[in-house]
């Protein structure tokens, strides 16, 4: 896309979601973090199941270690992985204790060093926690990035890169919440929902997807333009 482009794709979003947050439900910088470690191949509904209860007294490194290994599965046995990512938890949890003093460091490289952290848990945490112009690159956020044309990358890296490099303010803090949201409503996996879309004559994708119901012919069309 061009710079233009660019900018004007983000402002449509940013006009349909004037304040996009995270779907993630946390108490503090410590619970995103966990919740965000959770979400890993999980949906975001599923891990806000797991951990309302959860959070309501858990919410710091040194009652997640007292709640321990075991105690924690009973509350997100129902999330996928939640074996590993238990013993994820209660591991950061104890790194955060003994080198950070309790504390959720704001710096990228500290979060990646915690166990069960990469770089999209790392920048989301960034982001959401500390205000970082970071890009967490989800498979939501890797489609979309791909399927408009907005940033195409092969792997998650280099779609990051360019998010980096090619979003212009205003848009730089919010920008991987409006992807996400926008991939997961809108530009869906199987059915991206092009007949409601506000950026679909920006987007590069063909052949554009008709409305549910559209005559035989309305499809042909939109096959059509795909191919030309």
């Amino acid at each position: 896309m061009s710079p233009e482009e660019v900018q004007l794709f983000y402002q449509r979003l940013a006009e349909r979601t004037p304040n996009p947050e995270t779907e993630l439900e946390y108490v503090n910088d410590f619970t995103l973090l966990v919740a965000v470690v959770l979400s890993a191949q999980a949906t975001d509904a599923s891990v806000n199941l797991a951990t309302r209860e959860l959070f309501r007294t858990v919410d710091t490194p040194e009652a997640m270690v007292a709640l321990g290994e075991e105690g924690l599965k009973q509350h997100i046995k129902t999330i996928g992985l939640f074996n590993t990512k238990a013993k994820n938890v209660i591991a950061l949890s104890q790194a955060l204790i003994a080198d950070h003093a309790g504390r959720v460091p704001a710096d990228r490289d500290a979060l990646q060093r915690l166990p069960g952290v990469g770089r999209k848990t790392a920048n989301v945490v960034m982001n959401c926690a500390f205000g970082a112009e970071t890009f967490a690159v989800d498979t939501h956020v890797f489609r979309v990035s791909n399927r408009t044309g907005l940033a195409p990358g092969k792997d998650v890296d280099a779609v990051e890169r360019i998010l980096d490099a090619e979003t212009p303010q205003p848009w730089r803090r919010d920008a991987h919440h409006y992807l996400i949201l926008h991939g997961r409503y809108v530009c869906k996996a199987r059915t991206p929902e092009c007949w409601r879309c506000v950026v679909a004559d920006i987007c590069r994708y063909e052949p554009k997807t008709p409305p549910p119901g559209s005559t035989k012919e309305a499809r042909v069309i939109a096959a059509k333009r795909g191919r030309a």
